[in-house]
């Protein structure tokens, strides 16, 4: 992953992804609208919006065939990872009604990009467990399934 794609998920201008997406795909004004029940001055709105609700994303994701919530997954994997739980913290953990989710979503851009970190050298494997709170049981699984990167030790 390089810098720009790193700077994309840390100010995500979803309006952009949107417009850009439509463009790939080449779907219709007029089809955007019925789908969605927006004329053509509130489409143009949306692309110039940095955020939109997330029920109107989750339509947008369907017309357009692509998991624009990941964005903003990727944005929590490198700017805000849980919070690690030491031994020594006597906190109780929260009870939550909310669904628990077993693993990460790590896309191929984030593996990407930790490794270009390594590779280049601008963070060692342990920064990258540290700062990142990627587990490092993964972190090397990563480094020995890609090692075509060459990854440094």
């Amino acid at each position: 992953m390089n810098q720009n794609l790193k700077k994309k998920f840390k100010n995500i201008h979803i309006g952009e992804y949107l417009k850009s997406r439509v463009e790939e795909m080449q779907i219709s004004q007029e089809r955007i609208g019925n789908y969605l029940n927006v004329t053509d001055d509130e489409i143009q709105a949306i692309y110039k919006s940095e955020s939109i609700d997330a029920y109107s994303l989750l339509r947008w994701s369907k017309l357009l065939e692509y998991d624009f919530f990941r964005l903003y997954s990727q944005h929590l994997i490198l700017y805000a990872p849980p919070a690690r739980q030491d031994s020594t913290d006597s906190q109780i953990p929260i009870k939550t009604n909310l669904p628990e989710f077993r693993k990460n979503i790590y896309t191929k851009e984030i593996i990407d990009f930790v490794l270009d970190l390594i590779n280049t050298g601008q963070k060692t494997k342990q920064q990258i467990v540290n700062e990142y709170r990627i587990p490092k049981t993964t972190l090397y699984k990563w480094v020995a399934k890609h090692a075509d990167h060459n990854v440094l030790e």
